[in-house]
Formats: structure tokens, C-alpha cells, sequence
């Protein structure tokens, strides 16, 4: 029998509204470098493979290293940031480190190194996850923008499903789901952030935000009987055979939903 890989998920396309996505090179000589490319449909599937310690293969064969001394330079100097575990950049952290090490850094190697680095698996992990901003010292400073998450997403599915057989899109279209209801927007202003001119990223894009409106739907209906029963949580989910820990966190994302609302 013959075993049909499932299509290429979607290329990843720019938004309507072009934005410094991932790279934190976020002034004008960033243009050079943007984040979370997706190569071209043209190219060889290898190519979308990640290399060792989790980084991505480059569009150049010599990008890394050339890129390697710059990295481990700050490995060494800020571990928090680009050792072991990766955190997400506080957008304008190629000034600072500028800033802060004018005899170490090379402009045009660090702005290729911080390139390279924005654009590896394991980042865009941490960005898709949602993770806040951190500055050189580690502190969380920014929220990351839920564009910045959803796009994050979209890589590094596509990344995944470039390696395997496996159709990755109802993964996708649940993690989708998650990021819309933690960024605290409405579904049309949800879509109107993130959506881009890629059709089929665009209709798992509608997928999600259905399947959450079918959902928040459900939620507000159990929300509404718990809040008539008078009963705890655990008793209200006993009554309806729910389980209980389900139970709260649908009660949870309808009260969220019902903040969004505006009074007409």
C-alpha cells in the first residue's frame, strides 16, 4: 500500500502590516535580517531540517560559522539568555549590547549573529509559547505581541511538518486556539492582527477562531448553570459528571471572555 505524505502545511507569509516579528533588531538596519523566514518552496527539503543543538540549518553554508565566535560570546557573557534555555530578546537589545560592550562587538557580526540566533527552532519555541521579553539582565520587561506568537507558531509547525509524515494542522489549529484566548482580543480583532495573504494559513486561521467560538459558546452555557446552582465547583462538576480541574477552566475562560465584552 502506498503511504501519501500529507502536503506542505502552508508558507509562511508576511501579515497585511509588516512588523519586527521575531529578530530584535528592530531599528532600520534590521531590514537586512528578518526573522522567521520561510525558505523558498524551491529549495531542498534539508534545507527546513534543524541542525545539531536544536539550530536550524542557515540560507548560507557559511552564516554559522561566521555567526559562532559572535554566539558564544554571548553564551558566555548573558547564559540566561543564550545558553542552556533561550529567552525571548526585549526588542532594541542589539543597542544594548552595543551599548554595553562597544570593544567586544562588531556591528554587522552581531547584528548576524543576533539574526541567526532569532531565527533558530529552539527561539521561536520560547516565542511561540508566549513568553515575555527579557532584557540583558533577564528580567521580563514586554509582552510578547500576540502577532509575534502566532507567527512563531506558524514556523515552527511548518519546520516540524517539513520532518515527518504526520498532519501536524489540528495541533496547530489547538495551539492556535490556545494563543487567541491568552492574547485577551475578540476573535475580529484576533484575525485582523494576525491574519496574512497566505490562503491556507488563513483558513486554519478561521478554523481556530470557529472552533474557539463553538467553544467559548460552551463555555458561557456552563458558566451561566454554575452560577445559578449556588454549588462549589467540585459539587457543579459532580452534578454534571465533568471533571473538575475541565470544569474550572472552562468557568475560567468564560468569565475571561465576558470581561471582553463592551457594554452597548
Amino acid at each position: 500500500m502506498t503511504v501519501t505524505a500529507p502536503a506542505p502545511m502552508f508558507a509562511i507569509d508576511c501579515p497585511a502590516k509588516p512588523h519586527p516579528m521575531i529578530d530584535p533588531v528592530t531599528t532600520a538596519e534590521a531590514a537586512s535580517a528578518p526573522a522567521a523566514a520561510a525558505p523558498s518552496a524551491r529549495a531542498p527539503a534539508a534545507a527546513e531540517r534543524p541542525g545539531r543543538a536544536g539550530r536550524t540549518s542557515r540560507p548560507a553554508a557559511a552564516r554559522a560559522p561566521r555567526s559562532q565566535p559572535v554566539l558564544e560570546q554571548l553564551a558566555g557573557l548573558y547564559p540566561h539568555l543564550f545558553g542552556a534555555a533561550f529567552l525571548p530578546l526585549k526588542r532594541g537589545i542589539f543597542q544594548d549590547l552595543l551599548a554595553a560592550h562597544p570593544a567586544v562587538f562588531e556591528r554587522d557580526a552581531l547584528k548576524e549573529a543576533l539574526g541567526y540566533h532569532t531565527r533558530s527552532t529552539r527561539y521561536l519555541i520560547e516565542v511561540a509559547a508566549g513568553r515575555q521579553r527579557h532584557d540583558l539582565q533577564g528580567h521580563a520587561v514586554e509582552a510578547m505581541a500576540p502577532e509575534h506568537v502566532y507567527q512563531a507558531l506558524l514556523e515552527v509547525f511548518r519546520r516540524r511538518q517539513a520532518r515527518g509524515r504526520e498532519d501536524l494542522r489540528p495541533k496547530l489549529r489547538e495551539r492556535i486556539i490556545q494563543a487567541f484566548e491568552e492574547s485577551g482580543l475578540t476573535r475580529e480583532a484576533y484575525a485582523q492582527l494576525v491574519r496574512g495573504r497566505d490562503e491556507a494559513a488563513n483558513a486554519l486561521l478561521d478554523e481556530a477562531l470557529a472552533e474557539a467560538g463553538a467553544r467559548a459558546a460552551r463555555d458561557e452555557a456552563l458558566l451561566r448553570a454554575f452560577d445559578t446552582s449556588g454549588r462549589s465547583v467540585e459539587d457543579f462538576a459532580d452534578m454534571y459528571g465533568l471533571d473538575p480541574r475541565a470544569a474550572a477552566r472552562s468557568l475560567e475562560r468564560a468569565r475571561r471572555a465576558r470581561s471582553l465584552t463592551v457594554p452597548a
